[in-house]
């Protein structure tokens, strides 16, 4: 397990412990971010790369909305290969990590998080050049990671695997150019290990989406390698281009090991 992990879970286990810990004196953990996750590659300016958009006070610390957005102008020979986030102050700080399709050409990602303190959250992107492209927000939420599940835990295990697709139109784009915007919704109660269980007062165990990988048809759109700052009931929507598929196709893994699968027929119309 990575060492800032182990970090980062002692301040959680002091924040819920109650001992008097205050945002003045926490240290700035990005430095260490940098060197535990990306192994101390240099950051460059991401504002002309990657935008990352959430509210700057959340409603729901458990249930934060976050949008990714590239940037690159259409005359850019360059390539977003993959997106990191990452919540800095969260007990496990990288909460997802995005891997583009190499034909799918996404352009916006959009999830829920939880927020566990006030913290900034940096978004990296790294692109065909090599480089690593770094932009950032600050959030105004806490207790997100150890908020109580929104479903009792026999309802959750009913649902758990099931997948919905959702397809979109997108204002002033459609099949003539083969943008589309679509939706997986897995149910999963994506615990992260730091809720109590409201009747036995005992804490539930981790058990969440680690690892989600969407096609069309049987070319890859993009790979989500997910953490306890997913929300409960993982949600992505996503821009991208179509090649023509005729269906699209997602596949789904927790870590407790199980799998879920599951096909849909594309809408020719793209709405």
């Amino acid at each position: 397990m990575p060492g800032y992990l182990f970090r980062l879970l002692g301040v959680a286990g002091l924040l819920l412990f109650g001992a008097p810990l205050t945002l003045a004196a926490t240290p700035d953990p990005w430095p260490g971010l940098v060197q535990d996750i990306f192994n101390n590659r240099p950051m460059n300016d991401g504002s002309d790369v990657i935008a990352i958009e959430m509210p700057s006070r959340a409603e729901d610390a458990a249930v934060v909305p976050v949008t990714l957005r590239t940037k690159l102008s259409p005359g850019d020979s360059r390539k977003v290969l993959n997106i990191t986030l990452v919540i800095d102050q969260n007990p496990a700080p990288m909460a997802a990590k995005f891997q583009l399709g190499p034909d799918a050409k996404v352009s916006e990602i959009s999830t829920r998080v939880r927020v566990n303190n006030y913290t900034d959250v940096h978004a990296v992107a790294e692109l065909s050049d090599g480089k690593l492209y770094m932009t950032k927000t600050y959030v105004k939420a806490s207790g997100g990671c150890s908020a109580p599940a929104a479903k009792n835990a026999d309802e959750a295990k009913s649902r758990l695997g099931q997948m919905r697709y959702r397809q979109f139109g997108k204002a002033g784009e459609g099949p003539a150019n083969g943008a589309r915007e679509a939706q997986i919704m897995i149910g999963h109660p994506n615990n992260s290990g730091l809720q109590m269980d409201q009747v036995t007062h005992l804490y539930v165990p981790a058990f969440f989406v680690n690892e989600l990988r969407l096609w069309q048809d049987d070319s890859l759109v993009l790979t989500m390698e997910g953490g306890i700052s997913i929300s409960e009931d993982p949600n992505i929507r996503f821009t991208y281009v179509s090649n023509g598929a005729k269906n699209f196709r997602a596949e789904a893994k927790d870590t407790e090991g199980h799998v879920f699968q599951r096909e849909w027929k594309i809408d020719d119309s793209g709405i």
